[in-house]
C-alpha cells in the first residue's frame, strides 16, 4: 500500500489536543461558573436553567450534523493532499449552518415555552427555564455559525485560535454573570435574564472573531454567495456523515430527557443535585473529550492518506490514556465530594443525595472514556452507522430502562440512575472496542474494489 505523509499527518496528538483541552475546560467552565453563581442566587433558578440547557442542547445537535461531517471530510481531504476540496467544504458548511441557525432560532423563540413543558417542571423552576430559553434561543443562530467555523479551523490544525476565542467568550459571559447576579457598582440584579443576555453577547463575539480568524489563517474570505451556493456533492457528503453521527448524540439527549423526567418525580433536591453533579462530572471526562477530538482529527487524516495501521494504533493508545485519566480524576472527586458539593449549595438534603452519586461516577467514567474515544474514531474512519445503531439500542434498552428500574421502581433514586447510565456506557464502549479491532475501513476498501472490478 502506497502511503504518503504531509504536514497535516505529522502533527502530534499533544499539539492538537492541548488547545482543545483548554478550550473545552473554559467552555465547560462557563457553564459550571454560571450554575455556581445561580446556585448562590437561587437553587430554583439553577434547576430551571439546568433543565432549559438540556432543551437547548438538543437543538445545538442539529448544528453538529454539518460540523461533524466537516471535521471528518476536511481532515480526510487534507490527509490526502486535496487542499482545494477542503476549502470548498469549508464554504459549504458555513452556508448550511447559516440556514440551520436561522431556522432553529425561530422555532425555539416561537415554541420554546411548549417544549419546556415536556419536562414536567412547574412554578418558579419553569419560569426561570422559560426566561433562559426565550433569550438564549436568539443566540442559537450565532452558535450554529461558530460550530461550523470552529470545525473548519480545527480541521486545518488551528486549535489554538479556537481556544483564544473561547477564552474571550468566557470572560464576556462571566463578566455578564457578575453584573447580573451581584449588583456590582450599584447596578440592578437582573438574575436569569441578565445571565441569558451575557451568553447572547458572548456568542455574537465568537462569530465575529472566528470569521476574522478563518480569513486571517486560511486566507478564506467567506462571502454572501456562500450562503446560497453550497455544492450538492458537499451537502451530500456532510449529511451522510453528520446525520448518523448527530443521530447518536440526539438519541442520547432524548434519552436524557426521559431520565430527567424520572429525576423530576424524585423532587427538587434530586433535580438540583443532578444539575450540580452534571457540572462536576464534566471535569471527569474533560481530558477524554480533548484527546478524543484530537484523535478524531488525526485518524481522519491517516485514513485519507491510507495509513490504516497508524490509525488503528492511534486509537488504542488514546483509549488507554483516557481510561486511566478518567478513573483517577473521578476517584479524586469522589474522595473530596462533600467540600465540592458545598461550594454549590449548603442545602443538606441536596448534599445527602449527591454524595453517593459521586462514588457511582467512579464506575461510570472509564466506560464513558472507552465509548467517547472509540466511537469518535470510528466516525472519523467513515464508520458512522455503527455508533448510531449501538447507541440507540443501548441508551434506550439499557440506560432508560434501568434508570426507571433502579431509580424509580427499586427506590435507589439518583444513585440508581447513575448506575444504569454507567452500565450503558460500558456496554457501548465494549462494542466500540470490538468494532475498532475489526478495522472497519478495510471492509469499506474491499467493497469499493469489488464494485470497481
Amino acid at each position: 500500500m502506497n502511503e504518503h505523509t504531509n504536514k497535516f499527518q505529522e502533527q502530534s496528538l499533544f499539539s492538537i489536543s492541548w488547545p482543545l483541552f483548554i478550550e473545552l475546560a473554559l467552555h465547560m467552565g462557563m457553564g459550571i461558573i454560571a450554575t455556581f453563581m445561580l446556585s448562590h442566587y437561587s437553587d430554583t433558578a439553577a434547576a430551571g436553567v439546568g433543565v432549559a440547557n438540556q432543551l437547548l442542547n438538543i437543538f445545538i445537535l442539529v448544528f453538529t450534523v454539518t460540523s461533524i461531517g466537516a471535521t471528518v471530510l476536511i481532515s480526510q481531504n487534507l490527509g490526502a493532499g486535496r487542499l482545494k476540496n477542503a476549502r470548498q467544504l469549508s464554504r459549504s458548511v458555513f452556508g448550511l449552518n447559516f440556514w440551520f441557525g436561522i431556522t432553529i432560532s425561530i422555532i425555539v423563540f416561537l415554541f420554546g415555552e411548549h417544549l419546556l413543558l415536556l419536562f414536567d417542571i412547574h412554578g418558579k423552576v419553569f419560569d426561570y427555564g422559560h426566561t433562559f430559553v426565550r433569550i438564549c434561543g436568539i443566540s442559537l443562530f450565532f452558535e450554529s455559525i461558530s460550530l461550523a467555523l470552529s470545525a473548519v479551523l480545527r480541521s486545518h490544525g488551528y486549535t489554538k485560535e479556537s481556544m483564544f476565542v473561547t477564552v474571550a467568550m468566557d470572560l464576556i459571559s462571566i463578566g455578564g454573570n457578575i453584573v447580573a447576579l451581584s449588583g456590582i457598582f450599584g447596578l440592578p440584579i437582573t438574575g436569569v435574564t441578565g445571565v441569558s443576555w451575557a451568553i447572547v453577547a458572548a456568542r455574537l463575539y465568537a462569530v465575529c472573531a472566528l470569521i476574522y480568524l478563518v480569513y486571517n489563517r486560511l486566507s478564506l474570505k467567506l462571502e454572501i454567495r456562500d450562503i446560497f451556493h453550497a455544492k450538492k456533492e458537499d451537502i451530500k457528503g456532510l449529511l451522510s456523515i453528520g446525520i448518523p453521527s448527530a443521530g447518536e448524540n440526539l438519541s442520547y439527549q432524548l434519552s436524557q430527557l426521559i431520565i430527567t423526567s424520572f429525576v423530576v418525580s424524585m423532587g427538587t433536591s434530586s433535580l438540583a443535585a443532578r444539575v450540580y453533579i452534571l457540572n462536576i462530572n464534566m471535569i471527569c471526562f474533560l481530558f477524554t473529550l480533548a484527546i478524543a477530538q484530537g484523535t478524531q482529527l488525526l485518524v481522519a487524516r491517516y485514513i485519507g492518506g491510507r495509513q490504516f495501521n497508524r490509525a488503528l494504533q492511534r486509537g488504542i493508545r488514546t483509549l488507554k490514556i483516557a481510561m486511566v485519566a478518567s478513573l483517577v480524576t473521578s476517584l479524586v472527586i469522589a474522595l473530596i465530594g462533600s467540600p465540592i458539593l458545598e461550594t454549590f449549595t449548603k442545602d443538606s438534603s441536596i448534599i445527602a443525595v449527591g454524595l453517593p452519586v459521586l462514588w457511582a461516577i467512579v464506575f461510570v467514567e472509564p466506560g464513558r472514556a472507552m465509548n467517547i474515544v472509540l466511537m469518535s474514531s470510528l466516525k472519523s474512519a467513515g464508520d458512522v452507522r455503527f455508533p448510531v445503531i449501538i447507541g440507540m439500542l443501548s441508551m434506550w434498552g439499557i440506560a432508560v430502562s434501568l434508570s426507571y428500574l433502579f431509580g424509580v421502581h427499586y427506590g435507589l433514586g439518583l444513585l440508581g440512575i447513575l448506575l444504569a447510565q454507567g452500565t450503558d456506557e460500558w456496554l457501548r464502549g465494549c462494542f466500540a472496542l470490538r468494532r475498532w479491532l475489526m478495522k472497519p475501513w478495510e471492509h469499506k476498501l474491499q467493497s469499493r474494489v469489488s464494485v470497481q472490478s
